[in-house]
C-alpha cells in the first residue's frame, strides 16, 4: 500500500474524530433538558397522531400540555375523558369532562332527493372534482360523493352509501378526530355533541340558495322558511343566509322543529320509536230509558 493511500486514511480518521468531538462539545453545549412528564404524557396517549387535537401528534400534544401547565384548551378527541383524566394526573391538576362529539353529514340530498345534471369524468377526489366545478347535481353546497372523508377517517367510521351517494358515520367507531370535516371541501361534515344517549336534533342541510332555488335543487333542503326557529322554546334555532342552525349547546331534545319542518331537513338520531297509540274505543249508543207511567187516582 502506498504511502498516500496510507496518508489519506489516517487524515481521514482524525477529521473524522475531530467532528466528532466538536459535536460532541456542540451537542453538550447547548443540550437543551426535556421535561420527563412528557414521555410520560405520550406513554397514555393512544398513539393515533391524528391531529383531532390540533398538533401534529401525541408527543407535540403532550409537550403543549406541560409547557401551559393547564388543560383549559387542550382534549384528545380519540383518548375522550378516559385519557384527559391520566393526563391530568401526570401533571397534577384536575381535568373538566367534555361532552363526547361525534361526526355529523349535514347534507340530505340522497340521489333520489338530488337529480343528477352532469356526468363527472375524472379523479375520484371530492376537493379536486369540487374545485373544477359546482357539483353533478343543482346543489352547489352538498356533498360530492367521492368519498375523500371515508379515506381521511382512519378508524374505520365511515363509509359511502351506494344507495344514496352520502357518506354513513358508525358512531361507535367514530373519535370526533375531525379529520372527515378538515377532508371534506364543502363543509359538509360536522363536529356535534353526541348527546344524552346518543340522541340529537340536527338541520341535515347547509344550501344557502333561496327557498325556491333549494327545492329546486334538492327536494329535502332546507329553504330557510323560519317555521322551526318560530316554534323553538328554547332559543336554539337561528336562520342565516336561508339555511337553519341548530345549536346543540341549547337544544332540549323536544322535537317540535322536526314535526314543523316541511321538507324534512331536520333529523333526529337514535330517539326511542314510540307506540303507536291504541285507537279509541267505539262508544255504543245506550238505549233510551222510557219514564215509568204513573197511574193518577180517579183515572
Amino acid at each position: 500500500m502506498s504511502s498516500t493511500v496510507i496518508g489519506t486514511i489516517v487524515l481521514v480518521t482524525v477529521l473524522g474524530l475531530l467532528l466528532a468531538m466538536v459535536l460532541f462539545w456542540v451537542a453538550s453545549r447547548f443540550k437543551v433538558a426535556e421535561d420527563p412528564r412528557i414521555d410520560e404524557i405520550e406513554k397514555v396517549m393512544p398513539g393515533a397522531n391524528c391531529g383531532g387535537c390540533g398538533f401534529a401528534g401525541c408527543r407535540a400534544f403532550a409537550q403543549s400540555c406541560v409547557e401551559k401547565g393547564n388543560l383549559d384548551e387542550q382534549f384528545c378527541p380519540v383518548g375522550g375523558n378516559e385519557v384527559m383524566k391520566k393526563v391530568a394526573a401526570v401533571l397534577g391538576i384536575e381535568a373538566a369532562e367534555q361532552a363526547p362529539k361525534v361526526a355529523v353529514v349535514r347534507c340530505n340530498g340522497s340521489c333520489e332527493a338530488r337529480p343528477r345534471t352532469n356526468d363527472y369524468d375524472g379523479v375520484l377526489s371530492c376537493r379536486v372534482k369540487a374545485s373544477l366545478y359546482a357539483g353533478d347535481t343543482g346543489c352547489s353546497f352538498g356533498c360530492v360523493g367521492c368519498g375523500d372523508c371515508v379515506a381521511a377517517c382512519q378508524f374505520g367510521a365511515l363509509s359511502m352509501d351506494p344507495q344514496t351517494g352520502l357518506p354513513v358515520v358508525d358512531e361507535s367507531q367514530c373519535t370526533a378526530c375531525g379529520a372527515c370535516a378538515k377532508a371534506c371541501p364543502k363543509g359538509v361534515i360536522e363536529l356535534r355533541a353526541k348527546g344524552p344517549r346518543s340522541m340529537r336534533v340536527f338541520v341535515s342541510c347547509i344550501n344557502k340558495d333561496k327557498g325556491a332555488l333549494a327545492r329546486k335543487a334538492c327536494k329535502s333542503a332546507c329553504i330557510g322558511c323560519g317555521k322551526c326557529a318560530k316554534v323553538c322554546t328554547h332559543d336554539a334555532i337561528t336562520v342565516e343566509n336561508n339555511v337553519a342552525y341548530i345549536d346543540f349547546t341549547k337544544c332540549k331534545l323536544c322535537r317540535k322543529c322536526v314535526a314543523e319542518c316541511p321538507t324534512g331537513a331536520i333529523h333526529a338520531v337514535n330517539f326511542p320509536v314510540l307506540p303507536p297509540k291504541p285507537a279509541p274505543k267505539p262508544v255504543t249508543a245506550q238505549p233510551a230509558v222510557q219514564p215509568e207511567k204513573t197511574q193518577q187516582d180517579g183515572k
